[in-house]
């Protein structure tokens, strides 16, 4: 540990404070995750000044699915770099060519045809639009706790008020009604003014709840019935993340529309992509400048995205992922019933895990006892109780083993914290109290300073 790394790290974070986010520092403190990245490879990062390392179980939500600075990707970035910039939009290139025929290749057969975005709430966008477009419809129904993006058309079709509430009066014409798997409502709200039904297979900020076989089937008959465009957001699933290299071919359901962003990028070039059928690209051919993305498809990152996508190919990424899922996926079903009492549920698809605890308090809990045996995770902010565990999916049997026992280390703490937790949620007025977010992360951060003034035995 140097001094250098030290003030490097201490300046980097009160600078972030001062100009980028207070609120997210403190945060990060609480848990005992106010780290500045360092060094990063594979499924770990490391903290510039302690040079601690962690498996990172957040990859900025799922972006890292081919690793950290996967060599051979940064090597054809640095390559590309020789040669090329990001290109002109207007223009066909090699690049854009190549990547579009790959996205085709590997996605469900009816979807042909690709428009590239930057990131996944753009994507997200368009992909309402061209239902708009190709319909002339003004209705979306999307599904409460959907997380779709931050932009118009996304943000709109959010399912979390949280994110909505200050921008309101936001577009006309979306519900977020429907829980996922309840068909019936749907059912109900799809009429002749509806656009698009658009949805994530597995709900990831929300806590990993995954769609039904049943669920999904009703969506795809209800909108061949009613003329509705069926859209999957697969900006988390995508890419091998659940096993599948969309998790669409999971239901071996077909959508008009299909997004992928986040792990398109190789953890290196943001990219996106909207990948439709025929209907979609006759609207589009009709009106061609209807929507344009300057820096999509850009050349870059579009050499980017190929190499990401034959990494996934080349090295069966997807099925790598369902067997790690498997084995991460049934060691947590078996600390858990040695923890008795922690966990309530375990829900999973592929290398998607959510943890739901037995108390809200234990979300931030196990975050901070995570990041003390070396493993990065947050809580969702849909639900504290709710802990997703996604690491890079190229994550190694021996890396595996890792994180269990870090499982297993931070569950027993947990544990042993949770009996006076318990003990206080009896309490009324005390019970109130600690179900407060604020409360709990104040809470922590007493706690951790006690931990620093006072003298050890």
């Amino acid at each position: 540990m140097s001094v250098a790394n030290r003030n490097y790290k201490r300046e980097g974070i009160r600078n972030f404070k001062k100009f980028i986010n207070l609120t997210q520092t403190f945060f990060l403190s609480s848990v005992g995750l106010d780290i500045i990245e360092g060094r990063r490879l594979g499924v770990h990062l490391w903290d510039v000044e302690t040079e601690d390392k962690y498996i990172d179980c957040f990859c900025s939500a799922g972006s890292f699915n081919v690793g950290r600075r996967n060599p051979e990707i940064v090597n054809v970035l640095e390559d590309a770099l020789e040669s090329w910039d990001m290109g002109d939009y207007l223009f066909p290139s090699g690049p854009k060519v190549a990547l579009a025929e790959k996205l085709v290749a590997v996605a469900p057969p009816g979807l042909q045809h690709v428009m590239f975005c930057v990131g996944g709430g753009e994507a997200n966008d368009s992909a309402l639009k061209m239902a708009r477009g190709i319909t002339g419809r003004q209705e979306v129904i999307s599904l409460a706790k959907a997380y779709h993006g931050h932009t118009g058309f996304a943000l709109s079709a959010i399912g979390k008020p949280i994110y909505r509430d200050f921008f309101e009066p936001l577009l006309e014409g979306f519900t977020q009604e429907p829980v996922i798997n309840d068909l019936e409502t749907v059912d109900r709200l799809a009429g002749n003014d509806t656009a698009a039904i658009i949805l994530e297979l597995v709900q990831g900020e929300s806590g990993i709840f995954c769609a039904t076989q049943e669920f999904v089937e009703g969506l795809r008959r209800i909108c061949d019935e009613r003329g509705i465009t069926l859209i999957f957001d697969e900006v988390q699933t995508g890419l091998g993340r659940t096993g599948k290299m969309f998790c669409c071919q999971h239901y071996d359901v077909e959508p008009d529309i299909m997004t992928v962003a986040k792990s398109l990028s190789g953890s290196l070039y943001p990219i996106s992509a909207v990948i439709y059928n025929q209907r979609i690209r006759d609207f589009m051919e009709e009106n061609p400048e209807v929507m344009v993305s300057t820096s999509g498809g850009s050349d870059l990152g579009c050499i980017v995205g190929s190499a990401s996508l034959d990494y996934l190919v080349k090295n069966n990424i997807p099925e790598h992922a369902a067997q790690m899922g498997d084995y991460i996926g049934d060691a947590i079903v078996e600390l858990s019933r040695k923890h008795e009492g922690l966990i309530k549920e375990v829900r999973r698809k592929g290398l998607m895990i959510g943890l739901e605890y037995t108390h809200d308090f234990m979300g931030p809990l196990m975050s901070l006892f995570l990041g003390k045996n070396g493993v990065m995770a947050f809580f969702s902010s849909n639900n504290l109780k709710v802990m997703r565990l996604m690491p890079p999916i190229v994550i190694t049997r021996q890396e595996a083993e890792q994180l269990i026992m870090a499982l297993d280390r931070s569950m027993a703490s947990a544990k042993r914290a949770s009996q006076l937790v318990e003990f206080a949620d009896d309490l009324p007025l005390v019970g109130r109290i600690i179900g407060i977010p604020e409360i709990q992360i104040f809470a922590i951060m007493v706690a951790k300073t006690l931990r620093k003034i006072i003298p050890k035995k």
